[in-house]
């Protein structure tokens, strides 16, 4: 491959910097990647969806930012926080100005793509750029997040079997089969296709040579610099207790009232305490059970800057990845940042799944449950609290380890090679 700097373009509807609440990992590969010799610009949404903020008030088809040598292209979007229908309209939006956007884009700063990353917070995205990579009649990469339509059928907003299912299903099936090279961020997600028969060694007329894995990860050397610089002034992480922390969304998909009833188990143990922080729709609600139901052993600590995160699971005693076991399919692994976040703290981790692929299980370092109930989670934090010191340190330092594989210059170097593959 030619030494000279390559121009990736990167469509990600909900893709930010870090000063922006939204989706970072195109920022994150792009960092590394420009230190590689490609340029990488970001295509997102103007609106942002996790702030309801818009970058765009006015008639501008699309404004750029650049964040550490990262460009961002938003693209005009409207609001997408009334409805259903209005994130439909918003999803829409994106992909049919992506066209424009991204030829206006080009003619302005004489540059065109060498390849094109679409990833699919939903797949509309994918389509615009198998598209657009054919316009430029250059490779595209899709990046698959999260197994659609199968999502949306467990869901129950759609029937597998139905009209719109078989639709979904087979629009699925042509991205998949257009896409030069698929990017899965779950280990086991290949799997899928061989369940549907879609690869040709079974049958199917889909390459297994161009399906990959990289999953979410952490930016270690940002994560560490964080847990030294941005600290956080809280009692409750600076003292001699057992501390059981969960970070995330406070509201019903992540079930944080399973965590309060295990606290009302262990109320006996005074060495024992639960800090929760986050913010959600739930957060009020059960802040109320904590003072009614007198759950003295947890202190509800609302919204936490995500610049302070470092630091507070650095100074926990153990951290719960707390999910619904009926709520999704773990079989095929896990892409939560905040998993690998854990990971990078050095703590031991409880998760309430037992996920298939699980870097939990690989490394050692924590357990995972193969009941999400109250009782089952406050006999695994009795487990890690009373185990030797040796074995606690061992998962700890497990756990450190383990990150180290998915730091985001070791997941760089990855999708490099998937590009450079393309690029022959």
């Amino acid at each position: 491959m030619s030494k000279e700097k390559k121009n990736i373009w990167v469509f990600h509807h909900y893709a930010t910097p870090p000063t922006m609440n939204g989706f970072t990992r195109p920022y994150n590969f792009a960092v590394h990647m420009n230190e590689e010799g490609f340029k990488t610009t970001v295509f997102a949404a103007s609106y942002l969806h996790f702030s309801d903020l818009n970058l765009i008030e006015d008639d501008r088809d699309f404004v750029t930012e650049t964040h550490s040598d990262v460009e961002f292209v938003f693209v005009k979007t409207p609001s997408s926080a009334k409805s259903t229908i209005a994130r439909v309209k918003n999803m829409l939006t994106y992909y049919l100005r992506l066209f424009s956007a991204t030829n206006k884009y080009s003619i302005e700063t004489k540059e065109k793509p060498d390849v094109i990353y679409a990833s699919s917070p939903h797949p509309l995205a994918l389509i615009a750029g198998i598209k657009v990579a054919k316009k430029y009649e250059v490779p595209c990469i899709v990046e698959v997040r999260d197994l659609w339509p199968e999502t949306i059928f467990a869901f129950g907003k759609a029937k597998e079997n139905s009209l719109l299912g078989r639709f979904l299903i087979a629009g699925e099936h042509w991205i998949y089969k257009k896409a030069d090279a698929i990017i899965f961020l779950k280990e086991g997600d290949i799997d899928y296709l061989k369940e549907k028969k879609w690869l040709n060694s079974h049958g199917g007329d889909i390459e297994i040579q161009k399906c990959h894995y990289i999953n979410n990860g952490v930016d270690l050397e940002a994560f560490n610099k964080q847990i030294s610089e941005e600290t956080f002034k809280d009692n409750d992480l600076n003292n001699d207790k057992f501390n059981v922390v969960y970070t995330g969304a406070i509201r019903p998909i992540n079930n944080v009232g399973n965590i309060l009833d295990a606290a009302k188990l262990l109320l006996d143990k005074e060495e024992i305490q639960f800090l929760i922080y986050g913010d959600g729709n739930q957060l009020e609600m059960l802040t109320k059970r904590v003072k009614d139901e007198k759950i003295t052993n947890v202190k509800m600590k609302g919204y936490v800057d995500k610049k302070h995160m470092p630091y507070v699971l650095s100074k926990s005693s153990v951290n719960i990845l707390n999910y619904s076991q009926s709520k999704y399919n773990w079989s095929r692994g896990n892409s939560s940042n905040k998993l690998f976040e854990y990971m990078a703290s050095g703590k031991s981790i409880i998760s309430t799944v037992k996920m298939g692929y699980s870097p939990i299980e690989k490394y050692d370092c924590g357990v995972s449950l193969e009941e999400d109930t109250p009782e089952a989670l406050a006999e695994a934090i009795l487990k890690i609290h009373n185990m030797s010191k040796d074995r606690y340190n061992k998962i700890s330092e497990n756990a450190k380890k383990g990150a180290k594989d998915f730091d985001y210059k070791v997941l760089t170097k990855k999708l490099i090679s998937v590009m450079e593959s393309q690029l022959l």
